[in-house]
């Protein structure tokens, strides 16, 4: 069976990487002017590890929402770990407004998910950049830059320049996996692989490292949609 993936080239990249995001795509990060035809090998040299993390239970199919969905009164959205209901009705601040449900209000509602979604991103930043320092001073690391973003197919990256970027689906986990993705990331400024030394660290930093990846794996589906 023929492999398909694609090339991103970094000029400052110095090690050739290969990952499967978690729709499945292989992805190889290859510094500039590496030979398509070493890549090709390097890829062939791991078929059986690559078919391995695309049949892995955590890998699946994106099955994004139709675009411009429209907003439910009753419906249920994950933020930080549990179930909300939304009650589409008029707010003080004119805005989204969250006691124990979402208030949402019908002008917003009927615009659709894109304005929810922006809401919950905002959420996002306000949650994450904060315990990104936090872990950062904590493991005494120093990153470029911390983002919260699209960031289609990984939770969190690391580039190759130290900046820090985390999907912003995040904020609808617990925080003690929101912690997890944090910690991960930043000790991969102390350990680009995932050696057990990488392990050790992010464990030392976060003990229920298991219980969060198994959430992840558990529940990642459920954070890719778009409510």
């Amino acid at each position: 069976m023929e492999l398909e993936y694609s090339i991103i080239r970094s000029a400052g990249r110095r090690k050739l990487t290969i990952t499967v995001e978690r729709d499945r795509r292989i992805v190889v990060h290859a510094p500039e002017g590496v030979p398509e035809e070493k890549i090709r090998e390097a890829v062939d040299s791991k078929r059986q590890w690559l078919f391995e993390k695309m049949r892995h239970p955590q890998k699946y199919e994106d099955a994004p929402q139709p675009p411009g969905k429209e907003l439910v009164n009753g419906e249920a959205v994950m933020y930080l770990g549990r179930s909300y209901r939304i009650a589409i009705t008029a707010t003080a601040s004119g805005d989204i407004e969250f006691a124990r449900q979402f208030l949402v209000p019908p002008g917003i509602a009927a615009g659709g998910t894109k304005a929810f979604s922006d809401w919950l991103l905002v959420r996002a930043e306000q949650k994450i950049l904060p315990r990104v320092e936090h872990y950062a001073r904590q493991l005494g690391v120093n990153y470029r830059d911390a983002e919260v973003s699209e960031g289609r197919f990984r939770w969190g990256s690391c580039t190759p320049g130290n900046g820090l970027r985390f999907n912003w689906r995040l904020i609808k986990a617990p925080m003690s996996v929101i912690d997890y993705v944090i910690v991960h990331e930043l000790a991969h400024l102390i350990e680009p692989n995932h050696t057990p030394r990488f392990w050790n660290i992010v464990r030392a930093q976060h003990p229920a490292t298991e219980n969060a990846k198994r959430w992840l794996c558990d529940h990642g589906e459920l954070l890719e949609q778009r409510l």
